[in-house]
């Protein structure tokens, strides 16, 4: 493991500490590295209007945006779950989709221990910008 994806999977469980989640009690962690080698931390935001929440690799995602990035290598993502590697729900799947198929995608246990995927596996046949070309 290099010490880029250490860091990253580091900032992706302290994200998680700072998870607001009062109803599900369900902290989820993100940390996303951009292009130029900076990490971008997201954790989920619950609201008691339940269709309002904001999964933690969105937050990210929007954080990282927001300051200027828009190519990404890796995403490191976490929750409480402990006996399995869980991976970001659909709709943040395809939040991830919009910014490239080549993502790393390093779904982490608590436990720091992580299992190295793409998102292209975890969303093969994807909707994405190609698809909205319209024919000539």
């Amino acid at each position: 493991m290099t010490d880029k994806v250490k860091e990253l999977i580091a900032k992706c469980l302290q994200a998680r500490e700072l998870a607001y989640c009062p109803y599900s009690e369900f902290s989820v962690g993100a940390a996303i590295l951009t292009a130029d080698g900076a990490i971008i931390t997201g954790a989920n935001v619950e609201n008691a209007s339940y269709g309002l929440t904001v999964c933690a690799e969105r937050t990210a995602v929007q954080r990282a945006v927001l300051e200027g990035h828009r190519q990404f290598k890796a995403i490191a993502v976490t929750c409480d779950i402990k006996d399995r590697f869980v991976g970001p729900c659909g709709a943040c799947r395809q939040v991830l989709m919009e910014f490239g198929v080549d993502w790393t995608v390093y779904l982490t246990k608590p436990d720091g221990s992580y299992k190295e995927t793409s998102l292209s596996e975890l969303l093969p046949m994807a909707f994405s910008r190609a698809d909205l070309v319209k024919p000539q």
